[in-house]
């Protein structure tokens, strides 16, 4: 393993993630706001925590109470009349469901003077749910919208229809009450509605869209949830306002800045990368093969988020994926690397953040007995990259905005 590439991908990974953590944000968005009556927080996803804390620093004992769902081993400690609830994901649970209930418990029986601090970011998918279908149907749709290689575009779709609060029906139950939303962007061009399913916002998508997803994967369901497909979502709302704080491209930007102290070019690619996770860790490593011979140090920098097709049964996630793919590519380069990471500290069903390769990892996976085409076949990237070291490890990060991949050449 090439020392220096790794120690400045870590600092990357690093003073990337820092660059987004939502406290400023939730800050900036209730700085200086006038409530008239009650307020109640309702905080979802993978950065729930992080935002609740921060609004609860802000505005104090002026929130009544509270309600935060968020992913396991995500609550990093009480925060003062709230209840702290961790959950599934990507596939909801049981506890998915038991906060949410909490959440609606919270939000019954409002008035029109009370407020709902809806705090919203990714993951807030299968964290914030109450089914219309059995919970065993709906993990296993979500299961097959996993495995198939659904965008989240296509998830969310689907979800939206099997679900009481998602797609504006949450907003709907709060009615009276008005909605103050701030939301984590986690999906590419921060479609307001896609996010978390868009449980405080209108719905874009149509029936006829879900019906088309689910002739398109062959999606094994119930006769009762195909009914539910044909239900329209709330087109429009009345009581919501909306801020949308961070993004990927603040993400991107944050790691181009580092990348330039550390004396890179940093080149933006994209904020947009959407494909399957193998194919993008091939293209980045094209593109170090293409610069070797620029004579300076560059780094290519790319955001989004890809998936994965399961054709195994290994342990791994999207980013990993990326690292390890890109491996092959740049086999034998000594001064090459490419490392991508998700913004919340876990890739996939891991306790991974991601996974880094350079121009030694295929020598040290061939002393290990493995190939990195037959790693990919079965979706191990993860013991893989344990095996050379190159799995991220940051912890549960507190922000969620998607991911970030960068490819190093020295």
């Amino acid at each position: 393993m090439n020392k220096q590439l790794r120690e400045h991908a870590d600092q990357i990974v690093r003073e990337a993630i820092a660059a987004v953590q939502p406290d400023a944000a939730v800050r900036r968005a209730l700085e200086g706001r006038k409530f008239p009556g009650r307020v109640l927080l309702v905080a979802a996803g993978k950065a729930a925590w992080q935002m609740a804390k921060a609004a609860s620093d802000c505005l104090g004992d002026r929130i009544e109470n509270g309600v935060v769902v968020t992913k396991y081993n995500h609550v990093m400690g009480p925060i003062a009349n709230f209840a702290c609830f961790e959950a599934g994901h990507p596939v909801p649970d049981e506890n998915s469901f038991k906060g949410t209930q909490a959440a609606l418990d919270l939000v019954a029986d409002l008035s029109e003077k009370d407020t709902v601090l809806f705090l919203l970011s990714g993951g807030g998918s299968a964290l914030f749910e109450k089914p219309l279908v059995p919970a065993e149907e709906l993990q296993d749709i979500t299961g097959q919208l996993l495995a198939c290689g659904a965008d989240i575009v296509e998830i969310n779709t689907i979800r939206k229809r099997l679900s009481q609060v998602k797609g504006g029906r949450f907003a709907q139950i709060c009615w009276p009450g008005f909605v103050e939303a701030v939301v984590l962007s986690d999906i590419l061009g921060d479609p307001l509605d896609m996010i978390a399913s868009g449980p405080a916002c209108p719905d874009s998508s149509t029936s006829e869209d879900a019906r088309r997803i689910k002739e398109k994967y062959g999606l094994r369901m119930s006769e009762a949830a195909g009914q539910l497909l044909g239900i329209e979502t709330p087109k429009s709302l009345d009581n919501v306002h909306t801020q949308i704080n961070g993004s990927v491209r603040e993400l991107c930007a944050a790691a181009a800045s580092t990348c330039r102290e550390l004396g890179y070019e940093p080149v933006m690619l994209t904020d947009q990368l959407c494909c399957q996770a193998k194919e993008a860790g091939s293209f980045l490593a094209s593109i170090l093969k293409t610069h070797a011979s620029d004579g300076k140090p560059l780094a290519f920098i790319a955001g989004g988020e890809t998936v994965v097709k399961l054709t195994g049964h290994g342990l791994g996630g999207r980013n990993q994926e990326i690292a390890l793919s890109a491996a092959a590519g740049i086999a034998g380069m000594g001064s090459a690397a490419v490392f991508s990471v998700g913004s919340d500290g876990t890739d996939g069903p891991t306790d991974a953040a991601g996974g880094y390769a350079d121009g030694d990892t295929c020598a040290e996976l061939l002393a290990h007995g493995l190939t990195v085409d037959a790693v990919l076949q079965d979706n191990d990237a993860y013991h893989a990259l344990q095996q050379t070291g190159g799995l991220i490890m940051t912890g549960p990060t507190g922000t969620n905005v998607n991911d970030v991949a960068v490819a190093l050449l020295g």
